[in-house]
């Protein structure tokens, strides 16, 4: 690894996405952008006019697609830009522009789903008997539309929320902003006094390094930054909070987490039986908390202990070609169509690689019908990394057949399935890895790798999801969200989780703080209840064969065609029930006795 991030400028361009396959030039984009500024009105022409005749109703939902999908290719090409270098401050305007483009057309057309239900159904019902071929692709959409009938408001009032969006996003950008552009982290010094830089991207990596010292001084470090800015980040998140609320209150729902699960018709029973689950095996993962501390051979283990793996002298660099090459082997067991499909994507430049100064930490895939999906990486040659690469493909996998398949309406994906694909490519690397590795030292750092998806997603999301009830029902009673208080809810949630054989650093209250989904509220439920899910599936695929690869692809190819419940219902799994929970616990119970045993 480098000891400097380099600029974007100056990083090799052989590892950069190609973006330029959204529009050949920024002027490219300029010309597009001022076309569907002048467009964009012409879409409330239809306003007031819907329920005339099925011919004016199929023409507003014709052009609804048509200038939605131009604005998504605009909007993402714009914050594209702008990951690869946040500090970049024409990709800054160009981002800010689009998001009030947005805004502008969420203005402009929200009266289409309240004037679609104000349509009687059977007059509804008489529009699509005229035009059967015309309306068929519309069935799943009128049928979710009307569902949350009760929640849709005048045109008016639909009007005013959707212009009230931009405020309502504010404090995600501002804190975006702050964690992605302006904060910078001191350097840290390992054992031997040299002083390494300190970055997000490097911090989990510095935190897996041997040397316990610069794991130490790289966890002081990182949270020093953000305690210094408790203030602002607690203004900021309690924002984001109060804009949930009032706009749950709105929509007359009964709480911030109702509205977030209505939009996929999931009920509240599975959020709050996945907590409950997890809680149920909480002493599963304080026997882990205990295995590592004896394995370790600390007198005390901290948090700052909980990445290191526990066999190092197995963690070996795997540079990114190699990387590549493996996932491609572990993911050949889903098939022809996979395979090829995998292998276009990693050498047709969907992927940027590598780290630079101002780009968006983590990893991502993202992308927009009509091109190709994207993904985002700050590679770092480690074995994580090749995780986080079949993680991300598997993303864009899902978004590509997906778009093979689907009309723009469906080629989405709603959260609660969006993590399963991905994390079931992370599964099948995994047992690839084990089937081939005889050495006992190897196998054991594999176990123990796996052991940590499962304290990271299962346990760890699980926990954050925990905060996320917490803090909106709080503020959902009127009650303050001060940094103090945030965290003493945080240290006692992490006390709840980890068990007595672990120091509860002080340092670690303030992490709700640097966790960016936490502004996408009740988002990261989804990573344990996806990962649950994609354990699942990938026994299934190397059980019982083509019939589960077949059975997964349909599903990938599904898009948002149906409700996430059904679709992974169609594919073998229904998280209805607490079992596929349940049964990822047993599976992360039978790698600890193994583990054990080795």
């Amino acid at each position: 690894m480098q000891n400097k991030i380099p600029d974007r400028k100056t990083s090799d361009p052989r590892f950069h996405w190609h973006i330029e396959d959204y529009y050949a030039s920024d002027e490219l984009w300029e010309s597009t952008f001022s076309a569907l500024e002048q467009e964009l009105p012409g879409i409330s022409a239809f306003s007031g006019r819907l329920s005339e005749s099925g011919a004016v109703l199929l023409a507003c939902l014709e052009k609804n697609l048509e200038l939605s999908l131009t604005l998504d290719q605009l909007y993402t090409y714009a914050n594209m830009r702008l990951h690869e270098d946040s500090a970049n401050a024409f990709y800054q305007a160009m981002a800010a522009r689009a998001e009030r483009l947005l805004v502008q057309y969420s203005a402009a057309s929200s009266f289409l789903t309240p004037e679609i239900t104000a349509i009687p159904e059977e007059t509804l019902a008489s529009f699509r008997a005229e035009n059967p071929d015309g309306f068929a692709v519309y069935a799943h959409y009128f049928h979710s539309i009307l569902r949350q009938k009760a929640h849709t408001l005048s045109p008016s009032e639909e009007n005013l929320l959707a212009q009230a969006a931009e405020l309502g996003g504010a404090p995600q950008q501002i804190f975006a902003m702050l964690n992605d552009a302006d904060i910078r982290f001191p350097a840290v010094k390992n054992s031997n006094g040299e002083e390494m830089e300190l970055t997000k991207g490097r911090y989990i990596t510095f935190l897996e390094s041997p040397d316990r010292t610069l794991r130490r001084n790289a966890f002081q470090s990182l949270y020093s930054v953000y305690l210094g800015q408790k203030n602002t980040i607690a203004a900021s998140y309690s924002s984001s909070v109060k804009s949930d609320a009032f706009f749950a209150r709105a929509r007359k729902y009964g709480s911030s987490m109702e509205m977030a699960l209505s939009d996929d018709n999931i009920p509240l029973s599975v959020y709050n039986s996945l907590i409950e689950t997890v809680h149920q095996s909480l002493p599963l993962l304080h026997r882990y908390v205990s295995l590592r501390k004896k394995q370790l051979g600390v007198d005390e283990l901290h948090m700052y202990d909980l990445y290191v793996p526990l066999v190092p002298e197995a963690d070996v660099k795997i540079p990114y070609d190699e990387a590549k090459q493996t996932v491609k082997k572990a993911l050949a067991v889903m098939g022809e169509d996979y395979s090829r499909a995998l292998a276009h994507g990693l050498e047709s430049g969907w992927i940027d690689v590598y780290e630079n100064k101002g780009k968006r930490g983590g990893a991502y895939s993202w992308g927009s019908y009509g091109v190709h999906p994207f993904v985002l990486l700050n590679h770092n040659d480690t074995i994580n990394s090749m995780f986080t690469l079949a993680h991300e493909m598997g993303h864009a996998l899902h978004s590509w057949f997906t778009w093979q398949k689907q009309p723009y309406l469906y080629s989405g994906h709603k959260i609660f399935v969006a993590e399963v694909a991905s994390t079931c490519n992370e599964a099948l690397l995994m047992e690839y890895l084990l089937q081939h590795t005889e050495n006992t030292t190897t196998r054991k750092y594999l176990i123990n790798y796996f052991l940590e998806q499962f304290r990271g997603t299962l346990f760890r999301q699980t926990m954050f999801a925990e905060f996320e009830k917490i803090t909106h029902e709080m503020v959902e009673r009127g009650e303050p969200l001060t940094w103090e208080g945030m965290n003493h809810i945080y240290h006692e949630l992490n006390v709840k989780y980890f068990g007595e054989d672990i120091v509860i650093d002080e340092e670690i209250d303030i992490e709700w703080a640097r966790i960016p989904h936490f502004y996408n509220a009740f988002y990261v439920y989804q990573y344990a209840t996806g990962y649950s899910a994609a354990i699942a599936l990938s026994r299934k695929i190397l059980d019982e064969g083509q019939p589960a690869i077949d059975a997964y692809l349909d599903f990938l190819s599904k898009g948002d065609s149906e409700y996430s419940i059904d679709l992974l219902n169609g594919a073998g799994v229904n998280l209805s029930t607490a079992e596929p929970i349940q049964n990822a616990m047993k599976v992360f119970e039978s790698l600890l006795d193994e583990f054990e045993t080795l």
